[in-house]
């Protein structure tokens, strides 16, 4: 016989009710699991933050890879920036810049190294990367990748996969006749390239007296002191003059040449020189 009319209705309120309980029971597991699992995501995330510097074998063997630290020592979130700013500053391969922002120094604290250039340098950054605001920190690779500073793994992978492009421009810096840098012929980008010089000092240690940081003695690397304009490269092979003695004169560690696309756009080619000692 077949099964009543009234049992088939039955079974079939039954059957989507079943399924509503069991899809809420399974969204209930899986919202269990991903509360579960985000934790442990976020505490492997933080143990990868707090091993040493790695960099993939033969990063920057190209050219060095350009890495700039917007920090500022009224800023209480800067120190682990800072902190891997100065690994990566060892690290060869690795041309790595702080520049000091101004934008708090009103918070308690005037930052002794820090320049509205620099925060103007910040600013292009943003425009260019598609960013709403400044912050700090943040390190820019290469002109092309925005990271928190304080991201160890998040750097080292944006710092490797800029290593493996290739350069569009030489850049050689020495000595002779007081110091010149000189460029390769190649391919422009449309409007040309910046050719920027830039001095720093090796090493800052500063006792903070008041602001966010106060009490604290902060070491900063690689302090970026002079950001000028040397000329503009428009794919021919050029020349530019440099006073590397003035430079040691006023005390500077070390010299680099950034070629880049407009104000803010990516790194094309760079070079620096230790005034310490030795090319770098």
């Amino acid at each position: 016989m077949s099964p009543r009319p009234i049992a088939r209705r039955t079974s079939s309120r039954r059957t989507p009710a079943l399924s509503v309980l069991s899809a809420l029971a399974l969204a209930a597991a899986a919202g269990l699991a991903l509360w579960v699992a985000e934790p442990a995501r976020e505490s492997h995330a933080a143990a990868e933050d707090k091993q040493p510097l790695q960099l993939a074998e033969g990063t920057g063997v190209k050219r060095p890879v350009v890495v700039e630290l917007y920090t500022s020592q009224g800023c209480s979130s800067c120190p682990p920036a800072d902190a891997l700013l100065g690994e990566l500053a060892e690290q060869p391969g690795v041309l790595a810049l702080s520049f000091h922002v101004d934008y708090w120094d009103y918070i308690g604290w005037k930052d002794p190294f820090a320049a509205a250039q620099y925060t103007e340098r910040q600013r292009d950054y943003a425009a260019k990367l598609g960013l709403r605001y400044v912050y700090t920190p943040q390190i820019v690779v290469d002109g092309r990748h925005d990271v928190v500073g304080s991201k160890r793994r998040a750097v080292a992978r944006a710092v490797e996969e800029s290593a493996k492009s290739e350069p569009r421009v030489t850049v050689t810096l020495d000595e002779a006749d007081g110091g010149q840098v000189r460029l390769s012929a190649g391919t422009a980008p449309a409007g040309g390239a910046t050719v920027w010089l830039v001095t720093f000092d090796d090493s800052h240690k500063t006792q903070v007296a008041r602001g966010e940081n106060s009490g604290r003695a902060l070491t900063n690397s690689n302090v970026v002191r002079q950001l000028t304009t040397l000329g503009t490269w428009t794919g021919e092979e050029k020349s530019f003059p440099l006073d590397l003695a003035a430079a040691r004169a006023e005390g500077r560690g070390g010299c680099a040449v950034i070629v880049q696309q407009g104000r803010g756009g990516p790194v094309i080619g760079a070079a620096m020189i230790d005034l310490d000692g030795a090319d770098g």
